[in-house]
């Protein structure tokens, strides 16, 4: 009896650890696609029971000088900064210090706004604008100063804005309720919000690899040992990402801003792990704390914000997995997750520094570590198409997207994908303020072949219309707006531009 049992218990071990061999080689398969097919550029962190099933890094922290990727390198962690001062402001809840029902008038008493609570800050519920709405006419009159939590109560009380909805009436996700926030901890705590998070939340779960970076300094352009620096494509059809700090505009817009409380941190993937790690030990906050911040917040109508958000945190709605809960963080060239499964005790950490996918990607992972199916990942081929117009014309451009088309399943062809890299050779949007440069012929050939792979899409021959327009080809305009309304009848906005063409 006591063999048979001993037997049972091989086979069952063996079985075990068979399955997480498996779930290794799929995140692996999973994550060495990412890699090849230029979607991904950073590190992640793959935790089950406080135990690491997959860590990995690709891609350059500066491309510029072709630096790695390293695990253990520092990077940007962005609005997962809001989780620290989230954690602050609960852990004053806990000692007695504040009551997050209270109303910020309590301890901040110029705040112009009396209905607004704590509450409503941490679940992103207040109704208040965006900071820079408070500060067109100081950033107009002192536009090389950089402007500091100190200055932000001196705009809102001097520059009042209307709320957006009542408090707790809708939800929006905006970093002001952090900053609201961050300025609400040093004031009941004495002490400055980099201090407090230092003093009670870094060093008790011995976070030696975080601090807090200002972004005026992350993005002032100044060489930063053993970091990864946020890039970005600046078109569609580019290969390369250039460093955000490059960029005038991204430099001149957050040396204006630099505030605390929502998106100022430094960290590591291990150091978020020991952050994770004293989460569960209850060596940050008490279970029954967290179990209340890990709800979604009711809305004035007594309905769940349709965004799940908690108190600092946001759920996912699918529970099938477990209970998952998680922040994100996105910055000019910049994505990072943090995703746990406070079920299984399970956590994905992960950053890009070169795309906006570290959310959908952390997803995925949790889905094979719990041994689900993925979609692999594919290369673009509107990226490909883009790239090989620009480098080597129209007729290399085709040849190769009718033959790489039949590949299925290494690449993927996206009406949409085509559509946008159509209106970035237009040149119209200009989100990094760079000089404009219109490449109307290349639109023109795009967005022609784009019609020719999607036939029945009505927007597809809408944008093609939109960029023979701009190419000064008003025939053939007119002939594709006639197209698109026959495919589409309630095209409004096709129809008025026809009838201005036709008159």
């Amino acid at each position: 009896m006591i063999k048979k049992v001993f037997v049972s218990c091989l086979v069952i071990f063996a079985g075990l650890y068979v399955s997480g061999q498996s779930k290794q080689k799929d995140i692996d398969d999973y994550f060495k696609a990412l890699v090849k097919n230029q979607q991904f550029s950073g590190s992640v962190l793959v935790i089950e029971n406080d135990k690491i099933v997959y860590e990995s890094a690709a891609g350059y922290a500066d491309y510029t000088t072709k630096t790695p990727n390293t695990t253990g390198i520092r990077f940007p962690i962005a609005s997962i900064s809001k989780i620290f001062t989230a954690t602050a402001i609960l852990q004053l809840n806990e000692k007695g210090k504040l009551n997050i029902t209270d109303p910020i008038i309590r301890y901040l008493p110029e705040f112009p706004y009396p209905e607004i609570t704590i509450k409503h800050l941490l679940s992103h519920t207040s109704g208040l604008p965006p900071y820079n709405a408070f500060f067109d006419k100081a950033k107009k009159e002192s536009p090389d100063k950089t402007f500091t939590n100190k200055d932000f109560m001196l705009e809102v009380v001097a520059h009042k804005q209307p709320l957006k909805y009542q408090p707790g009436e809708k939800g929006n996700y905006d970093n002001v309720n952090f900053l609201v926030l961050a300025l609400i901890v040093e004031k009941v705590s004495g002490i400055p919000y980099k201090n407090f998070i230092e003093k009670n939340i870094l060093q008790p779960a011995d976070m030696a690899e975080t601090s807090l970076f200002p972004l005026p300094e992350q993005f002032d352009g100044r060489k930063i040992k053993d970091f990864a620096f946020p890039h970005v494509y600046l078109h569609f059809y580019e290969a390369t990402p250039v460093k955000s700090n490059s960029i005038p505009y991204v430099r001149e817009y957050w040396h204006s801003y630099g505030f605390n409380g929502f998106a100022d941190y430094v960290s590591t993937i291990r150091d978020l792990w020991k952050f994770d790690n004293a989460l569960y030990k209850n060596t940050l906050l008490k279970q029954q704390t967290l179990e209340e911040a890990f709800v979604p917040i009711k809305l004035n109508s007594g309905e769940t914000n349709p965004d799940y958000f908690g108190l600092g945190w946001e759920m996912e709605k699918d529970t099938s997995l477990g209970k998952l809960v998680y922040h994100s963080g996105a910055a000019m060239g910049l994505s990072s997750n943090i995703l746990r499964n406070i079920t299984k005790r399970q956590t994905v950490i992960i950053f890009d520094n070169a795309h906006f996918n570290a959310h959908e990607n952390a997803s995925k992972l949790m889905m094979l570590l719990n041994g689900k199916k993925v979609d692999m990942p594919k290369r673009s081929l509107a990226k490909i198409y883009g790239n090989t117009l620009v480098g080597k014309g129209v007729i290399a451009a085709n040849e190769i997207l009718e033959k790489l088309k039949k590949d299925t399943a290494n690449y993927y062809l996206n009406e949409d994908e085509m559509n946008t890299l159509g209106y970035d050779f237009m040149g119209n949007s200009n989100p990094y303020h760079l000089p404009q440069q219109h490449l109307y012929k290349l639109a023109v050939e795009t967005l022609k072949k784009n019609v020719a792979l999607f036939q029945n899409s009505w927007n597809a021959y809408d944008s093609y219309a939109e960029a023979l327009l701009a190419n000064g080809q008003k025939r053939e305009a007119i002939k594709m707006y006639q197209k698109s309304i026959e495919l589409n009848p309630e095209n409004e906005n096709g129809k008025k531009i026809l009838e201005k063409l036709l008159q």
